[in-house]
């Protein structure tokens, strides 16, 4: 008769069982950057991101020397979250306001200021021109010419009514305006309104009822 081979003992010797319970009470570095890893990370303040590319925008407007629009936009980096950014856009400020007030006691008659507004508007600072041509309106409220610009303005900035209202006016106080507005493409953005059209090429009969009809001036 054969003996049986003695049984080996399954369970763990008491230091044994010992080690492993305490290995699964305390996590490996493993699983600690586990844990690490698996966390999202933080969001960005989306009104320091607004803040940042506003800062940027107003530095680019005045190394191309957009005074008028550098201001406006750094204006807006004084109120966000950023003390620092908004210490950097004060100093900036500052400059702009010193370029601006030079330039605006610098003209030497109506004319050369009108040429200036005009070459903003050449290179797209909408804000500036505006701000120089509304000005100009105001001291010389019937030179049609100035009005004609700030009809020009308006349809490069998409303003259907007040582009129609200022070159109305011009065109009552000079009607060779009507000509140079039919060949000027400024006005591109008006070609598909037909009351543009009206006013450029009116029936010669109706010609003194349209302009008299438009409305008044609105200065």
């Amino acid at each position: 008769m054969k003996k049986k081979a003695p049984q080996k003992d399954k369970t763990l010797p008491p230091k044994l069982k010992e080690a492993k319970a305490v290995t699964k009470g305390k996590p490996t570095p493993g699983m600690a950057r586990a844990k690490t890893a698996a966390l999202p990370p933080p969001k960005p303040d989306p009104r320091f991101t607004q803040a940042v590319q506003n800062y940027e925008s107003g530095v680019r407007a005045m190394q191309e020397h957009k005074f008028d629009r550098a201001r406006t936009i750094l204006e807006k980096v004084l109120t966000g979250p950023s003390r620092e950014l908004a210490d950097r856009a004060r100093m900036h400020l500052n400059i702009c306001n010193q370029q601006l007030a030079k330039v605006s006691t610098n003209f030497k008659n109506l004319e050369e200021h009108y040429d200036y507004a005009v070459s903003l508007m050449n290179t797209s600072d909408y804000d500036g021109a505006r701000a120089h041509l509304e000005k100009l309106v105001k001291q010389n409220s019937k030179s049609d010419y100035i009005l004609y610009g700030m009809a020009i303005l308006e349809s490069l900035t998409n303003h259907p009514e007040e582009c129609l209202r200022y070159l109305i006016d011009a065109v009552r106080l000079n009607p060779s305006n009507r000509f140079q507005a039919r060949n000027d493409s400024d006005f591109a953005n008006m070609a598909d309104d037909p009351r543009f059209t009206e006013l450029l090429y009116p029936e010669p009969d109706a010609e003194a009822a349209a302009i008299g009809n438009s409305g008044s001036k609105r200065f």
